[in-house]
């Protein structure tokens, strides 16, 4: 399932109603944590394409045909910028700069792979994963290469 998102702010909205839709009939409850929080990495995730790139984006969400314990939910947005997403340490006062690092805390896995007319960045979120500590470090930043991103000793590769 896949939605077009224009390159405007409203459509944010559009693409969490949208999601919200498609879990609707999937089996995965409106009240389910798992759903919780994949709309909200749908915001953070289109907010930043929209914002970032100023493009055109296509957001994807395949969700399992069966919801068990074990399903899990993967999130696409696939846009128009080859520049490659860079984690921020936003300040405390700052009113950006945390999409990412939520994404990272939040999503069981994530990712971004350079794609022929940009990148798609995805997450996957599992239905039997437990909520866990979330460590956050705002040292020296992140850096960013060749579809993979490393972050203070952790690399995210996508695939």
């Amino acid at each position: 399932m896949q939605l077009e998102i224009r390159p405007d702010p409203a459509e944010v909205g559009r693409a969490r109603r949208w999601a919200r839709s498609r879990l609707a009939g999937s089996g995965i409850q409106a009240d389910e944590p798992l759903a919780e929080t994949l709309i909200l990495l749908v915001s953070e995730l289109v907010t930043n394409a929209v914002v970032h790139t100023g493009r055109p984006a296509v957001l994807r969400l395949s969700l399992p045909h069966v919801v068990t314990e074990g399903a899990t939910v993967r999130l696409e947005v696939a846009d128009r910028s080859g520049r490659a997403p860079v984690p921020r340490c936003a300040g405390d006062d700052a009113t950006g700069g945390r999409g990412l690092a939520l994404v990272d805390g939040l999503a069981d896995r994530w990712g971004w792979s350079v794609e022929a007319t940009g990148k798609r960045i995805w997450c996957e979120l599992d239905r039997s994963a437990k909520s866990g500590d979330v460590a956050t470090s705002c040292g020296g930043g992140a850096v960013a290469y060749g579809g993979t991103a490393a972050f203070e000793g952790l690399a995210y590769e996508a695939v």
